[in-house]
């Protein structure tokens, strides 16, 4: 005979984890390699090419934790939204499947974790830290009033180049402005090509994008963007004093950049927008290399 319990709706049922994972992104971790590859490229321009292992290993697991944190907090403001479109309708809060109290509690463990991490790092970058926190709180509810929220992404991710520069030198020099602007300006270029996906579904529900914004000067937006980051990158390894395969990266950079800007002249579905978009981590990975091998010449 089976335990009243067992029938009891007041009988736990568990932690929910593979909501919790959804939540988090946990089979997708795109952002999080967004998020690390500029810490990354600051990491290796502010030592001159040779990073501290101990430095990477804390960023790699910094920008875990706050890209986790990070989609939770997109989520929660976002939940009402979420329910009225597609590709979203299904995520665990929009879909009613996790209630927000788990997410709270799975938010201040990952903000708590990244606390333990930050006590680790120069002084500077725990002043530097609350920061980081306010712009990725605050970008979930730029798309109510900003036409282009992608730019807060932008700075949101830009200031974890900033944190890194801080951690190895202890103080801001010039070249870190030039990272922190080509990681805003990269952000807003492959988050509008992201944004693509929603385009109609943002309109009818009246959220902001930059792929709203540009309308059919898409193509044009993206390409000023790009421009502007090869710009910053090129005068960030100017000022540190970087060697030609940096400058030979760049100007691959750059081709790739143009067969992009001519597929958005064209009419792009949804998929292609994706594949366009997930190609940007390649551009991290290649800057990354460029930095690397900048160095050893």
């Amino acid at each position: 005979m089976r335990s009243p319990s067992a029938f009891s709706p007041s009988a736990p049922s568990g932690i929910p984890w593979s909501a919790l994972a959804r939540l988090i992104r946990l089979h997708n971790q795109t952002g999080t390699y967004l998020l690390l590859l500029p810490t990354l490229w600051a990491l290796v321009l502010a030592s001159r090419g040779v990073p501290s292992a101990s430095l990477v290993a804390i960023f790699i697991g910094g920008s875990f934790l706050m890209r986790s944190a990070g989609v939770i907090l997109n989520d929660l403001a976002d939940q009402s939204f979420d329910r009225q479109v597609s590709r979203t309708k299904t995520r665990p809060l929009a879909s009613g499947e996790l209630p927000r109290r788990y997410a709270l509690i799975l938010l201040s463990l990952l903000l708590l974790m990244s606390g333990i991490l930050l006590s680790l790092l120069d002084r500077l970058v725990l002043w530097l830290a609350p920061i980081a926190l306010l712009l990725a709180a605050l970008y979930p509810f730029s798309k109510r009033w900003v036409d282009l929220p992608q730019a807060m992404l932008g700075v949101a991710f830009g200031w974890g180049a900033v944190m890194a520069w801080a951690a190895v030198r202890g103080q801001l020099n010039a070249p870190v402005w030039c990272l922190f602007g080509a990681t805003a300006v990269w952000a807003v270029a492959y988050d509008t090509i992201y944004a693509i996906q929603d385009r109609d579904e943002d309109r009818r529900i009246g959220v902001k994008s930059a792929a709203l914004f540009f309308g059919s000067s898409i193509y044009l937006g993206v390409g000023t963007a790009f421009s502007a980051m090869l710009i910053l990158l090129g005068a960030a390894g100017w000022m540190a004093q970087i060697g030609w395969p940096y400058y030979a990266t760049l100007l691959g950079l750059g081709l790739f950049f143009s067969v992009q800007i001519g597929q958005l002249r064209e009419s792009v579905d949804p998929s292609q927008a994706f594949g366009m978009f997930r190609a940007h981590l390649w551009v991290g990975v290649a800057v990354l290399a460029g930095l690397l091998a900048g160095f050893l010449t």
